[in-house]
């Protein structure tokens, strides 16, 4: 039997087609324009889950769901917020409210359809054994993924700014701050013994960065530093441990973290042994041109050093292989700027 599906979405364009798309994986669906049409349609239809924008005229996303929850026939119905923005306060109200979880415009098929086979799945396994969630303390409740963590640390850590060059924590110090990038690019990486520098990770803005250790306190092991002038938000590390104590759904999600990041640092390494030296260089352009904002004209700006101390090469090597890029048109070079011109021709490079 299909499930049901109320959409609330007040831009047409945009409401036919996430119904037609629900529709193509087997969903029913039925719409509204605004959210005062929307709650009667829920009323009398009691779907099996909701689908709500949040900035409509008349009623509002927020006002829809308030509504929903004081109704006992609808409460317990999952509930999915749409946010043209992901602006961190919409969705920290939203989470707070009691939404299940939130897409941000634009997204991704697979994002929309995962988050409702998600919700649904959740839903018929607490209905088959009657649990009831863990009531959790307000101002954490809705910290259950890696972004709502990020938007606690956004909305409650303390803000601190650094200029280009500038050290955020060396190795040794005491790792008692997590760090949420707000603008800016931070690096991070290590000395070896004869003081060669490897960078082990590019930080750009709403990635995180700093967290040693689960249970306790300990040195950092490497150094961290601004290579753009930088704003970062931190999180004391005694706040980040009392809240994985009180979300498993972010321990878990966090362990994933850990653990792609460390199969990214080996993965590297493997590079540094194995690769060659263009191998080296086209993986850590795409790298870099990822992690960094393009300019207008699509060039980023790097320091050969900084390329050079990622692929694990002398930087003299680093720039005579970045000539021989050029000279076959895979680049275009301007000072410290540099514009990847071939992609799939790097990326296949870099494999």
């Amino acid at each position: 039997m299909k499930k049901l599906v109320v959409l609330i979405e007040d831009d047409n364009a945009l409401r036919e087609s996430i119904a037609e798309l629900l529709e193509l994986n087997k969903y029913e669906v039925l719409t509204a324009p605004d959210g005062e049409k929307g709650i009667a349609l829920i009323l009398s239809t009691l779907p099996d889950i909701i689908i709500c924008d949040i900035m409509m005229p008349i009623l509002d996303g927020y006002g829809v769901l308030e509504l929903l929850l004081k109704e006992e026939s609808t409460k317990g119905i999952p509930f999915i917020f749409l946010s043209a923005k992901a602006e961190r306060a919409d969705v920290r109200k939203g989470m707070v409210l009691g939404a299940d979880d939130y897409l941000s415009k634009p997204f991704e098929e697979w994002e929309l359809i995962g988050a409702i086979e998600s919700r649904l799945a959740k839903a018929a396994i607490l209905k088959e054994s009657s649990e009831v969630p863990a009531p959790m303390e307000k101002e954490a409740s809705y910290i259950r993924n890696i972004n709502d963590f990020k938007n606690y640390i956004d909305d409650y850590g303390e803000e601190k700014k650094f200029k280009f060059g500038e050290s955020i924590y060396r190795e040794g110090d005491h790792a008692n701050l997590i760090y949420l990038v707000r603008s800016g690019v931070v690096k991070t990486h290590k000395l070896d013994e004869q003081g060669k520098e490897l960078i082990t990770a590019i930080y750009k803005p709403d990635d995180f960065f700093g967290f040693s250790n689960f249970s306790n306190i300990q040195p950092y092991d490497e150094f961290a530093t601004a290579i753009e002038n930088s704003v970062l938000v931190t999180l004391h590390q005694d706040e980040y441990i009392r809240i994985l104590n009180r979300s498993h759904e972010l321990s878990m999600e966090l362990l994933g973290y850990v653990s792609e990041h460390l199969t990214e640092i080996k993965r590297q390494l493997m590079q540094f042994a194995y690769g060659t030296v263009r191998q080296k260089t086209a993986s850590t352009l795409l790298k870099f041109s990822d992690k960094l904002q393009s300019d207008k004209k699509g060039n980023i700006h790097v320091l050969r050093s900084d390329l050079a101390s990622v692929a694990g090469m002398a930087t003299e090597t680093l720039i005579r292989t970045l000539s021989s890029f050029k000279k076959e048109g895979l680049i275009a070079i301007n000072d410290r700027d540099i514009r990847i011109l071939e992609v799939e021709k790097l990326k296949k490079m870099a494999d």
